[in-house]
This record gives structure tokens, sequence and C-alpha cells, in this order.
């Protein structure tokens, strides 16, 4: 467990006969962003309230270490190692931004002089000074978003749990929430996100799980997981159709649209796939006019593994590709 800052063994969690979570194992490496996908009830909300202490752990669940200490046996020293920001505001409206941040000071005990210091300091770091007297109530959802992950930094954890943070916003301020975790990682915090939107965890996280129906259907970096997914391929298109017949010989795995001179070879996208492509094609003495490389995304992904379209509401396709019995990487065995 040395270097991790969450380290999790067969995490499970029942509520009545309903098993949320069924022996979930979680590693997650000091200063790098973990996001954990899965489609609404997935047991995503549970496991961060398992991980922050909010909530016990299952019978049976293994060893739980958060920063170092064994959640079991010392859950002050883990609260005091970790920050979290749920799906929902957590702010008072009521009062200000600083009243919001100084309050936040006074539950961590700081002294006023050096509380103050630092509720001035994160107000500015998150470019809500100019409005830090104004009552929460008048800010915009970016900006609730803002103070929300300030206040948690007021206690300068080395862990966050960020819980769907971008839920309700607009692009805007999701691109600028982007950052804001971009810049925690940069400073050495760890960030284990929960999120529902595939670009999100696409563009930020270093590692990507996927549970479902209780247990990690597929673990690994986004392009590991994008690999395991059927439907990548080379696009080659040709202008000469004595080049394009010749092409379509030397790669008869490819499949053919003789109208257009293109050709859709299957690959996984990886560097040495497209190396043997572009062989067979020299071997051949042919070179195509254009080629480009075709590989699925994220939500192609989660809809393979989980059977759900990866955003709500969003259309899905009418042949889903079949989900991969392993994942790449450390995968875990695929949702049963």
């Amino acid at each position: 467990m040395t270097g991790l800052a969450i380290a999790a063994q067969g995490l499970r969690k029942s509520y009545g006969d309903k098993t949320v979570l069924d022996g979930v194992d979680l590693s997650v490496p000091e200063g790098t962003v973990f996001a954990l996908l899965g489609p609404n009830g997935a047991g995503k909300t549970t496991a961060v309230k398992i991980l922050s202490t909010l909530v016990r752990a299952g019978r049976g669940s293994g060893p739980i270490r958060i920063g170092g200490h064994d959640l079991a046996a010392d859950p002050q020293a883990v609260r005091a190692a970790i920050g979290v920001t749920g799906q929902f505001s957590a702010v008072d409206g009521l009062i200000t931004g600083e009243e919001n941040m100084l309050l936040m000071a006074d539950l961590h005990h700081l002294p006023k002089a050096e509380g103050r210091r630092v509720a001035a300091d994160l107000l500015a770091r998150f470019d809500l000074t100019e409005a830090a007297k104004k009552p929460v109530s008048t800010y915009s959802g970016g900006m609730k978003r803002r103070l929300d992950i300030a206040m948690t930094l007021v206690g300068n954890p080395r862990i966050i749990f960020l819980d769907e943070p971008t839920t309700g916003l607009d692009p805007r301020s999701r691109h600028g929430m982007w950052q804001i975790i971009r810049d925690l990682v940069t400073g050495g915090v760890t960030v284990f996100l929960t999120t529902q939107y595939l670009d999100e965890a696409d563009e930020l996280a270093d590692r990507i799980a996927v549970l479902h129906n209780g247990v990690i259907a597929a673990e690994g970096t986004a392009e590991e997981l994008k690999r395991l997914v059927p439907g990548g391929h080379v696009r080659l298109r040709f202008t000469d159709p004595a080049a394009y017949r010749s092409a379509a010989d030397a790669l008869p795995e490819g499949a053919r649209d003789d109208e257009s001179l293109t050709l859709l070879v299957p690959s996984d996208g990886s560097q040495r796939a497209l190396r043997s492509v572009l062989d067979r094609l020299d071997a051949a003495g042919v070179e195509a006019e254009s080629l480009t490389v075709h590989t699925p995304d994220l939500d192609d992904v989660f809809f393979a593994l989980t059977g759900a379209p990866a955003v709500p509401h969003q259309s899905a396709p009418s042949a889903p590709p079949t989900a991969p019995a392993v994942a790449a990487g450390s995968a875990e065995e695929a949702a049963r």
C-alpha cells in the first residue's frame, strides 16, 4: 500500500436485500485523479461515503486505508486527512462567502488570525474575493461549487472526494471546475472523482473504474478502456482505383466501399496496429490518399459494460457491442 492515497480491499455494503457494493477493490496512487463511473444507483456515492467515514463498510469488507490510516481503527485521523464535496452544494446561502469560510475555519479550530488569512487566500485562489461580502444565495451555480471546494480546502486535506462536482453546471463553469481539479493535483492533492460525464473522466482522470452491479466491471486508463470495445478502425481513402484494389487485396479484412474507394480496416488504435497496416500497404506498393484512425470513446465503453447510456436521456445505439470479459491493466472480473 506504499504510495497509495486510498487502498480498499473487498469493499461491501448492503441495504436490506439490496447489495450495493459486492467486493470492490480500489487502489489510488498519491497525487492522481481517480474517476469512478457508473449509472445512477451503481453505488458510487455509497463508496465515497464509506471511504470518507460517513457510512460504515458492510460486513465482510477487507481492510481500508486512507492517507496511510486504517479507517476502522483510526477514523479521526482519516477525517483529518481528507476533504469531501458532495453532489449538492453544502454552503449556507443565508450568509456571505467569507462567513462560510470563517465558519469552516472555526470548525477546524484554526486561530482567528490564521482562519482569516486562510479564508482570504482561498477566496482569492478561487476568484471569489469580489463576491466574498455578498450572500451566497446571490452566487451562480459555478460560484457555489467553487466556494464548496474552497471550504473543503480549509483543513489542507491531501485527499479530496468530489462526488459529481459538476452536476447542474453550465459548460463554462464545468471547464472552470476542471481547471481547479488540475491545479489541486499539480499541488500534490489526490482527487477521487465520481461522475456521470464521460468527457469529464476522459479529460481529468489518470485511471478510471466502471462500477456496475456492485463490482468493478473494468479499470484502466482512458485509452486502455477504449481499446476494450470493438469497433475501432483505420479509414483509408484512395483516389486511384488501381491502388484501391491493390490495398483491398493486401488488407482483405477491411470493409470495402467501392463507390468512395474507401477501406475500413479493424484496429484497436494502437501504434503497433497502425504500423502493421502501413507496412502491408508498403509491401503492396500503394499509398492511401488519406488515413484516419477511429477508436471507440468512453461512451461506447460505458454502454458496453453497463448496458445503459452514458448520459441520462441519451439515445443508445441500436446494436451495442458486447462487453469484454476482463479489463485492461489491473482489471477486475467483469460485471456478471
